[in-house]
């Protein structure tokens, strides 16, 4: 069993949100997963985005890998610097490590009809 570390879609259209897992590579992406870690809000501004440190270092401990999205997130959190703190057994506290700002991006043209004319 291949364990990923992904994001699983919440939310009405228009108005997503989603959940950090760690699933089964097999399953569905809104399926069945074993553990969440965290959540994600791309729509509001800036991004926000919440993880459970702990439970994401054990699962990539146990070989779970994150697919490029979260992967994105845990380096803009700092995790693998915290986590390599952990093992050195320092306290990711002391290390003064900030989460990333946002990177500034060009706005998306949601509505079609506009971009046509």
């Amino acid at each position: 069993m291949a364990v990923k570390i992904r994001l699983a879609r919440q939310g009405r259209k228009g108005l997503v949100r989603y959940r950090i897992v760690a699933a089964d590579s097999a399953m569905k992406r809104d399926g069945r997963f074993l553990e969440t870690l965290g959540t994600y809000n791309p729509e509001a501004s800036p991004k926000e985005f919440e993880l459970k440190t702990n439970r994401i270092s054990y699962w990539v401990k146990q070989g779970a890998q994150p697919t490029a999205t979260v992967r994105s997130l845990l380096k803009q959190d700092h995790f693998y610097d915290k986590m390599e703190a952990l093992e050195r057994g320092l306290e990711p506290d002391t290390l003064n490590l900030e989460r990333k700002p946002e990177r500034k991006r060009k706005p998306k043209n949601r509505n079609k009809k506009n971009a046509s004319e």
